[in-house]
């Protein structure tokens, strides 16, 4: 082989080789990256479901090309419901969980599940990011595998009914078919506000009000806006029943495999998503009634305080109260 064979052979090796390694490179760059499926049932207009966004940015500014996050909104990946058990098995990363989901496994959880508890969002910021938040978070943790991020503001839940009628008390809900999400919690809460409360997926509820298999529903304002809810409804009545809320969280498996820095990066862009979202849906609750009565729905406002009493009794009453810690009910109601 002469020396100009030799030479040509050579370069011809290095070119191959270059084109192999920019070919593969990306592959092993992207398999480096530490994966973090979101699922949510949130809309893509709701601040929940843009939350997840902010969090992607901030995660991405913070941390540059150290994370592949993906997004699934509308409960394209997993259920509203079930994204706690995907957690546990290792099968999702992250996910906006409520109260309810929680308190399945954390009874103790179930009092932020009873109406009337938490007063508005400043209140539920206090207690969540208190001495009540840290212990309650840390049962979660140990009872789910899962660990809770940041408090989001899902909104002040209201009665969304398919038909005008006088509401002015419980009792003038009797016969009203009303939609809950499925686990027995939600379904106590209905019942207790005076209607018959009736499992269905969120997913369902659009076509379930058009069609009358469902009298009305329970929403905060802003998501009755994203999911077009008022195009198949007459009316919204102030009950104010429930400040409501959604905890980001992400499974021990996932923040057990990152650093002390990683955890402290990826915690800020949670609390980031959270702030993001708690701002501009607060801000939307306040404007929102002219949109509803622009668009033809009644708005009324009954008497609070009788579904107040009407609640608070039948949760006295109820299993649910006695998992609850001794004092819990006090602490909250004296945080300030």
């Amino acid at each position: 082989m002469n020396a100009s064979t030799l030479l040509r052979r050579t370069v011809l090796g290095l070119a191959a080789a270059s084109t192999l390694m920019a070919l593969t490179a990306p592959t092993a760059f992207a398999q480096n990256k530490t994966l973090l499926r979101i699922s949510s049932p949130a809309v893509p207009d709701d601040w929940h479901g843009k939350m997840w966004d902010v969090f992607k940015e901030s995660l991405n500014k913070s941390a540059p090309n150290a994370y592949d996050v993906q997004i699934n909104l509308n409960g394209s990946l997993f259920k509203q419901g079930t994204e706690p058990a995907a957690m546990a098995r290792g099968n999702l990363e992250l996910a906006s969980i409520s109260a309810f989901d929680i308190a399945k496994l954390v009874p103790e959880f179930s009092i932020f599940t009873a109406g009337y508890v938490i007063r508005d969002p400043k209140h539920q910021q206090k207690v969540f990011n208190g001495p009540i938040g840290d212990e309650l978070f840390k049962m979660a943790s140990e009872k789910m595998d899962v660990t809770l991020l940041a408090t989001a503001y899902l909104g002040t839940r209201q009665l969304n009914l398919r038909d005008t009628r006088k509401v002015n008390t419980p009792a003038d809900l009797k016969g009203v078919k009303l939609r809950m999400p499925g686990s027995k919690e939600w379904l106590f809460l209905g019942d207790s506000l005076g209607a018959t409360a009736t499992p269905l997926a969120f997913g369902e509820v659009y076509m379930g009000l058009k069609t009358g298999t469902i009298d009305g529903q329970d929403n905060p304002l802003p998501t009755v806006r994203a999911a077009k809810f008022y195009e198949v409804t007459q009316q919204i009545v102030l009950t104010n029943h429930l400040v409501d809320s959604l905890f980001i969280a992400v499974s021990n498996k996932t923040w057990n495999s990152l650093s002390a820095a990683e955890q402290k990066t990826l915690k800020a862009a949670a609390q980031a998503a959270a702030k993001f979202n708690n701002e501009n849906r607060i801000k939307e609750e306040a404007q929102i009634l002219d949109f509803f009565k622009k668009q033809g729905l009644k708005v009324n406002k009954p008497n609070e305080e009788a579904f107040r009493k009407a609640v608070q009794a039948a949760y006295d009453k109820s299993e649910m109260a006695q998992n609850w810690p001794k004092g819990l009910i006090e602490r909250i109601n004296a945080t300030k």
